[in-house]
């Protein structure tokens, strides 16, 4: 059964549009009952042509909605956030920040603590329902949580976790879908290098990637119990891990998550009025 509660999504760029398309093709969901927004309200003809309904009036797509999401760029949060305050209703309202760095307390403290905030942090994989989704509440009731989890588990995976976790959350989720489709690319290269058509390699690399994190997914095994099955003595698997290891694979990975969770911890600065 389809749901009926309509959905606003303030500042539908990149993310709020993976959001909208994932939830769409969860069939959980109708497009006439989600409300996009942003400022630029042109960027928006190809949702609309989908039948999405678009507004350039946040106000008015809060009013007429229950689940708030909240998508716009760090800077712009405090902005948006006094901007809609009004129109919030804690009998009706829920909102849901994917807001990269700005904490619950930081959106309570412009909102008051009169609403149900939840913090997700999703990444564009929610566009083919395959995203990785962290959530994190400060005193939200288990109802509040629950609908989140229930909107995000209809386009991937949902884990509630501590809100002091969603940094790392950010760089190992969000930015991390960019690091492994790298290395994808990466791949792909290599194959090319060594006699594949740039198309060939590009998906032998990309389901060979896929096959790997359905294993671990399904198996629930460590991936060095897989590595295994497939290393044997003096052969080409291990030579091959062996010399990635020697040009820094693992290392730069590591280096890569770090820099953008530190970058992540900075991203939203406070209005200073």
């Amino acid at each position: 059964m389809k749901s009926t509660g309509k959905i606003a999504i303030i500042g539908t760029g990149n993310i709020g549009k993976s959001i909208a398309n994932g939830l769409i093709e969860s069939g959980e969901f109708t497009s006439e009952n989600i409300i996009l927004t942003r400022r630029k309200i042109h960027l928006l003809d190809s949702m609309k042509a989908q039948g999405f309904r678009v507004s350039g009036d946040n106000n008015e797509a809060v009013r007429q909605a229950e689940i708030i999401i909240i998508a716009v760029e760090p800077h712009q949060t405090d902005t948006v956030l006094k901007q809609i305050s009004a129109d919030l209703d804690p009998q009706k309202h829920i909102l849901i920040s994917v807001v990269t760095g700005v904490e619950i307390r930081q959106i309570a403290a412009i909102l008051g603590n009169k609403i149900s905030i939840i913090r997700a942090m999703p990444n564009t994989a929610i566009a083919v329902r395959e995203s990785m989704t962290s959530l994190a509440s400060n005193g939200a009731t288990k109802e509040s949580i629950d609908r989140a989890k229930a909107i995000f588990d209809t386009v991937g995976k949902t884990l509630v976790i501590n809100e002091e976790n969603m940094t790392a959350a950010t760089a190992l989720g969000a930015c991390g879908i960019a690091f492994f489709l790298r290395s994808i690319r990466a791949a792909s290269q290599g194959g090319i290098e060594i006699g594949f058509h740039s198309e060939d390699a590009l998906m032998i690399a990309s389901q060979t990637a896929k096959g790997a994190a359905s294993l671990l997914l399904v198996s629930g095994n460590h991936p060095e119990q897989e590595i295994d099955k497939v290393t044997t003595p003096k052969g080409c698997t291990i030579a091959g891990l062996n010399r990635m290891e020697h040009e820094g694979f693992s290392s730069a990975m590591i280096k890569g998550i770090t820099v953008s969770a530190n970058i992540a911890a900075g991203l939203y600065v406070k209005d200073k009025d």
